[in-house]
This record gives C-alpha cells, sequence and structure tokens, in this order.
C-alpha cells in the first residue's frame, strides 16, 4: 500500500471511472468519498445516470487486463456469475472495411458482460474498501477554494431532498469523473482560469437497441457478430452474448440515419446491414423487450495538458476529459489506464500536481482519440480536414483488413492495436506492411475501389487535429 499522502479524497461521480479513480485513491488517502447524484443500487441493475447503459459495451483487450490488475480475479468473479468469456478473435465474427477477419488465437480476453453487470461488480468491490463511501443523491453545485482561489478545498454539496441546505465537503484532493456534462469549464471560468481549448468530431451518431433469446447454436458457436459501418454502407450491428442467456442487439446510423425504435422498423434496420450474420441470428429470435435510442452528437476532447495554470488539489479524469464515439467500445478501457495512471502518481508519495497529471493523461487518450477521430473522418459527410496522415492510415487500414480477411497473423495485429494492447505503430513494421502490400496485390480490384474512395472524398476545412505520433 502506497504511503499516506492526505486525510480525504473526494471524488465527483460513481460512473467507472469515479469507481477506479476511488479505488487507487483508497490506498493513498484516509478517507474516500464518491458523490453522485442518482440513488445507487446495490445490484447489477441500470441507472438514470448512465443511459447509455442499455446499450452494447466492449470492454478492450488491453482494458480488461487493466481491471485484473485494479481488482486481481474480477474476470474470473464475472464468468462465475454469468458473463461469456472466450477468446477475442477466435470466438467473433468482426467485418471491418467490408471483409470478416479472418479468425485466430489471439490469447485476449473475450469478455461479454452488460454495462451494469460489469459496473455493479466493480462498485460492489470498491464498496467493499474500509476507508471508502459513496454519498447518494447528491448535486454537486461548485468547488469549495482558498481566498486566493488558486486551491481546491473541497465540494459544495446538495441533497437531493425537500428543503435540504447546501453543505461543504472539505477534501485534499478533488477527482472530477462526472462525465460528458462536466461542470469544469465552468468552474474555472468563475474563478478566473481559462477554459481549456475543446475538440470534437461531429458524428451525428444514434443507435437503438433490444435483447433477444436465441437457440444455443445462433452463431455456432461465436460470443459476438460486429459488422462496422463503411463510407459505401454506413450503418452498423453489434450482436453479442450477456449474463443470464440474453443476447443484445445494438444497431447503429450516423448523421441522422439512425434506427427506428418500432419492432418492424428495427428488424429492417438489421436486415439493412451489409452482411446476413446478424438478421439471420434475430429474425425469428424471441425479443425480451422493446427498442430503446441512444444519441450521441460528437466526439468531444477537452485539452486541459495546454493550460499553463489549473488548480492545485484538483484532478479530471474519464469522460469529463475526454468522451470517445462509443461505437468503438474505448471508453472503459480508457478510464482503467487512466486509474493506473492515477495509481503512478500516487506511488510517488505525495499530491498529485495537475500539469503533470494532464500531460500524462493526455498520452493514455492520444491513441484512442485518433482512432475515433480517423475512423469517423473516413466518412465523407463528418466535417473534418482530411490531412495527408489521416488519408493516408484509412487507406492503409483498410487494404490491411482486406487481407486480414485471409491472413490470420495480420487480423491478430490489428486486433492487438485496436484494443490498446499493442501501440499503432506495430502494424507499420516491415513484416506487417509487406503482408499488406502482398495482400493488396492478392485482391487489386478491392484496394482500388477503398484507395479511389480516398482519392475523391470531400475536404472540409474543419477538424479536430489528430496527434501526429500515431498511424491510427
Amino acid at each position: 500500500m502506497n504511503r499516506q499522502i492526505g486525510d480525504r479524497a473526494v471524488v465527483l461521480g460513481a460512473s467507472l471511472a469515479g469507481l477506479l479513480a476511488a479505488r487507487v485513491l483508497a490506498d493513498s488517502y484516509g478517507q474516500v468519498t464518491v458523490l453522485d447524484r442518482d440513488e445507487l443500487p446495490q445490484a447489477s441493475t441500470h441507472r438514470r445516470g448512465v443511459p447509455h447503459g442499455r446499450h452494447v459495451h466492449a470492454l478492450l483487450a488491453r482494458g480488461q487486463q487493466a481491471l485484473e490488475e485494479l481488482f486481481p480475479g474480477l474476470t474470473e468473479e464475472l464468468v462465475a456469475h454469468g458473463a461469456p468469456a472466450g477468446n477475442l478473435l477466435t470466438n467473433a465474427r468482426l467485418y471491418l472495411s467490408g471483409h470478416r477477419l479472418r479468425q485466430a488465437d489471439t490469447g485476449l480476453v473475450l469478455l461479454c458482460a452488460s454495462r451494469p453487470f460489469l459496473e455493479g461488480h466493480v462498485r460492489a468491490r470498491v464498496r467493499a474498501l474500509p476507508n471508502l463511501a459513496f454519498l447518494d443523491r447528491r448535486d454537486v453545485v461548485g468547488l469549495a477554494t482558498t481566498p486566493d482561489g488558486r486551491r481546491v478545498t473541497g465540494a459544495r454539496v446538495l441533497r437531493r431532498a425537500d428543503g435540504s441546505a447546501e453543505e461543504l465537503l472539505g477534501a485534499d484532493l478533488v477527482v472530477d469523473a462526472s462525465g460528458r456534462g462536466s461542470r469544469t469549464p465552468a468552474w474555472l471560468d468563475a474563478l478566473g482560469y481559462p477554459r481549456p481549448d475543446r475538440e470534437q468530431v461531429r458524428i451525428g451518431l444514434g443507435y437503438a437497441t433490444r435483447t433477444y433469446r436465441l437457440p444455443p447454436d445462433a452463431l455456432d458457436g461465436d460470443l459476438a457478430v460486429l459488422d462496422a459501418a463503411t463510407p459505401q454502407h454506413p450503418r452498423s450491428g453489434a450482436l453479442q452474448v450477456l449474463e443470464g442467456d440474453r443476447w443484445m442487439l445494438t444497431l447503429a446510423g450516423i448523421l441522422g440515419d439512425h434506427p427506428p425504435t418500432d419492432p418492424d422498423g428495427f428488424l429492417d434496420f438489421a436486415r439493412s446491414l451489409r452482411f446476413p450474420d446478424i438478421y439471420e441470428a434475430v429474425r425469428h429470435a424471441e425479443p425480451l423487450d422493446d427498442p430503446v435510442s441512444f444519441r450521441f452528437p460528437a466526439s468531444v476532447r477537452h485539452r486541459y495538458e495546454r493550460r499553463d495554470r489549473f488548480l492545485a488539489g484538483f484532478l479530471v479524469v474519464g469522460d469529463a476529459v475526454c468522451s470517445f464515439n462509443p461505437i468503438y467500445g474505448q471508453g472503459m478501457s480508457v478510464a482503467a489506464l487512466e486509474a493506473l495512471t492515477l495509481r503512478r502518481h500516487l506511488a510517488r508519495g505525495i499530491e498529485p500536481q495537475p500539469r503533470r497529471w494532464f500531460r500524462d493523461l493526455a498520452r493514455v487518450v492520444d491513441v484512442p482519440w485518433d482512432m475515433a477521430a480517423g475512423g469517423d473522418l473516413v466518412f465523407p459527410g463528418v466535417q473534418g480536414r482530411r490531412t495527408l496522415k489521416v488519408r493516408l492510415v484509412s487507406a492503409y487500414l483498410a487494404r490491411l483488413h482486406a487481407a486480414a480477411a485471409h491472413d490470420a497473423d495480420l487480423a491478430a495485429a490489428f486486433i492487438r492495436v485496436a484494443g490498446l494492447v499493442a501501440p499503432p505503430q506495430s502494424l507499420l513494421r516491415p513484416g506487417i506492411a509487406l503482408r499488406v502490400l502482398q495482400g493488396r496485390r492478392r485482391h487489386p480490384a478491392a484496394a482500388a475501389v477503398v484507395a479511389s474512395s480516398i482519392a475523391t472524398r470531400p475536404r472540409p476545412a474543419r477538424s479536430c487535429q489528430p496527434d501526429q505520433r500515431s498511424p491510427c
């Protein structure tokens, strides 16, 4: 256990990012208090503060590994309570860039769990820590600071009950894990600090989800199907088995082409996907509920690492820093990696310094942000400046996916990068690049279509600026 740094830390938000931050803070602070506006359930059930929890969630390979580091034995616990698990590429059908990746043994875990199920087990682990407490049904109305406004000294809290009066919850360290709706930029502005620069990629994503009961042989033993969108077929779908012998189907469309929530329209949207696997699996299946929808207008990143001044005793994590297009399944895994980064800062035995913290946090976010932003900019209608790097990477990945339909080693190499286990640069190693080019020669027509679509794509002027270090 780390040396104690302070008496009390307060986490704003019981999101997964907040729970993971609280887990590592408990090793270095005498008391950790987690605040949330919801009434937090004891069981693994949906809650209002996580509206996207009713849809398919992915835990990337590195995210699963990180959760194991934070909570040893968690994967085994989840499986024992009913979460199906397998091999990330062996037991999943992945259609990317219009090609089905060849299935192979990657040694990486595919864990199939709903968001409430996973979050509920994590919350139970955190709740069991002896120096940690939850205060739910609380609204955070602002920060408390020293008279000079240079340091945060706590949070101003209001109970969600009639007649409540504002309370002050003092703290040596406050961590904002309140998610996409974080008010930190406004709080900074009120205290005379500059708001962080903000980047966004407007994808206009909408999706709808329904759960089913499927026969055991519905996918011949596979646990999931991903039919990813392409510029030629911009609709996507993901079907995954979950705990409780349920199957969850999420259908998605961009730029206003959203799946309907009436049962017939939902099924028609599934029929319109490029590949028939998902529709054939659910067309005669038993639905367990009605379709529910969710809207995601844009990926947003707040560039706190670019600020010269920041409040002492105050950190920001999770979606409050960067909210990714959820279609790539990165959010939970990035939150876990941020928690490991916070643990390393705390291991120094001193309070984390904001400038160093945000600089290291940016390194965690850079690669998945570039992946998500670059993936969105493949679609012509998404506003953004297609730099030469973005266009080259898009073309290269399309060719890699085409080659990976026949080359299991290429498929595994890509999955390791997409799962944040290997760096993007690994896909440019000579041995990998040669196989991609050889695959292009074997399938010149497919490569020509990809190259043509890249060359003729419109290039609007405004964009986020993907980091130049990463090829994805």
